[in-house]
């Protein structure tokens, strides 16, 4: 049998009535998985893996296996879309990989485009997840044993450039933006050392040794800081935020979002394949390369449709490819692959090389299943976008303490600590300072999420190696990142330079 007739049996499995019923579950409570601040993916799916189990607990273990990791599934890729929605609407991202959407998505629902923002966000979620499930099918095998020869020092490398990528964010300011990423890395130390155990700049506070939550940093820097900034500078008006008066994307929004979507779901699928890579990775190179290719790069961060594009295309390709390590290796890319690989594990069924010939009911049938999911998806949440775009009318007496409650709620699910409340409300006051003075927030929120990656990567390569610096430089594909990481600091510079240069000629 070739590849076409496993994908065929696939859609008889996943067309099976109960399996159509999990894979409608699955999507609808990723989608509200997505929207609250600090479920996330990997909490969501977790939580349901002994409901699932109860669920199924009348069918055969292969059935049970395949109707339950179609609903586990479909929460994750559910969820990839669901950020996205108080990320346009309320400046809160759902979890890390929407927290780029809050940069154009927020001012887009500003100007009463919140509809077309939404309306492109799922359009794009769908194309990437189905682009992302064609690659599956197609290239799982040959992009596994690719996956699999990223050693510590390439991923060094890639983190690094992604680090370096940050000048794209770096708004009217690069020195700001390097500022901030430096910020980032020192809240992303705090903690005890996987390596060593050593506990550092916890000040023998035991709150600190488990290190700083990152949701709490994003929300509270993203979300409180706008409802902040409505309180001090005394925005309670609600004249600011334009009326609604399009829901769906017009010819223009759709033109200059094709190129995006495309490319994001291409790139988004790639780097879902690396394990550790991730969606949030995904979604911040996603957008800096299309700032880059822009024609109008400074329309970024005010409104620009392609800025909800592509990095929410990218997210929602990044969970398709990150599937490929789990299914043909055996390799959990991420947080949330590997409690799916726990659930895998509890029927017996071991992901890896070996899942397509003794399982393919399972294996073809999650892949079949995630198409229709996708397209459930669409059909879901292409009408609600004008219920949800309506929630950015509300008048800010009504909306700031919704903005606050989520945020609130959603940091506490996480830590169930009071101290990173406190914490929540510092970063909600500090977001807004930053912010007035024209810091750029996502360099550090970026450099929160890649600092301890670089750092692990760093540590094992340099083990490996035993402690020579040049294992970096002598793996092809690490010195390849690492001269592009160079370019891309060095060119903006040189290029700068040479336009001051010709303007002090020309007064001259």
């Amino acid at each position: 049998m070739g590849t076409i007739d496993y994908l065929l049996n696939g859609f008889l499995v996943a067309f099976q009535w109960h399996n159509i019923l999990f894979a409608l579950l699955g999507v609808i409570i990723g989608t509200a998985v997505g929207v609250l601040p600090g479920i996330g993916p990997m909490s969501g799916v977790a939580l349901l893996i002994p409901i699932t189990a109860t669920l199924t607990s009348g069918l055969p273990v292969e059935m049970a296996a395949t109707s339950s990791i179609i609903l586990l599934a479909g929460v994750y890729y559910g969820a990839m879309y669901g950020g996205s929605t108080t990320s346009i609407l309320l400046n809160t991202p759902g979890e890390s990989s929407s927290v780029v959407t809050t940069l154009d998505g927020y001012q887009m629902a500003r100007q009463g485009r919140a509809g077309a923002a939404l309306a492109i966000a799922a359009i794009g979620s769908f194309v990437a997840g189905i682009v992302s499930l064609i690659g599956l099918v197609l290239l799982a095998q040959p992009l596994s044993k690719i996956a699999i020869d990223f050693g510590p020092a390439d991923y060094f490398s890639l983190m690094l450039l992604g680090l370096a990528a940050v000048s794209g964010l770096a708004g009217k300011s690069v020195t700001k933006a390097l500022i901030m990423t430096v910020v980032g890395l020192m809240l992303g130390t705090i903690g005890i050392d996987a390596v060593s155990g050593i506990a550092r700049f916890t000040y023998d506070s035991p709150i600190l040794f488990s290190g700083i939550e990152f949701l709490t940093i994003a929300v509270g820097l993203f979300a409180l800081g706008e409802v902040f900034k409505t309180i001090f500078e005394k925005e309670t008006h609600d004249e600011p935020v334009a009326k609604i008066t399009r829901i769906l994307p017009t010819k223009s929004d759709l033109k200059q979002s094709a190129g995006p979507i495309g490319r994001s779901s291409i790139l988004g699928f790639f780097l879902g394949v690396l394990p550790g890579a991730g969606a949030t990775l995904a979604s911040f190179f996603s957008y800096i390369s299309e700032k880059k290719l822009s024609k109008d790069p400074d329309s970024f961060g005010k409104g620009n449709i392609a800025g909800v594009a592509g990095p929410e295309s990218a997210n929602n390709a990044a969970s398709g490819g990150a599937m490929i390590p789990l299914l043909t290796l055996g390799i959990p890319g991420s947080g949330t692959t590997a409690i799916l690989m726990g659930a895998f594990i509890m029927y017996n069924i071991q992901p890896g090389p070996l899942l397509f010939e003794e399982h393919p009911q399972v294996a073809w049938g999650l892949i079949a299943s995630m198409f229709l999911g996708n397209l459930m998806l669409l059909i879901l949440n292409m009408p609600m976008v004008r219920i949800f775009a309506k929630i950015i009318e509300t008048p800010k007496k009504y909306l700031l303490p919704l903005i606050i409650a989520i945020s609130v709620f959603g940091v506490y699910a996480v830590q169930y600590t009071t101290f990173d409340l406190l914490l929540l409300i510092g970063c909600g006051v500090f977001g807004y300072l930053l912010a007035k003075h024209d810091y750029p927030l996502a360099p550090l929120v970026l450099a929160l999420v890649l600092g301890p990656m670089i750092e692990n990567n760093m540590r094992r390569a340099l083990t490996i190696s035993n402690g020579d610096f040049s294992i970096f430089i002598t793996n092809p594909l690490s010195l390849t990142f690492l001269i592009v990481t160079l370019l891309w600091l060095v060119v903006p510079l040189v290029l700068r330079m040479r336009g001051k240069n010709v303007i002090i000629s020309e007064e001259a």
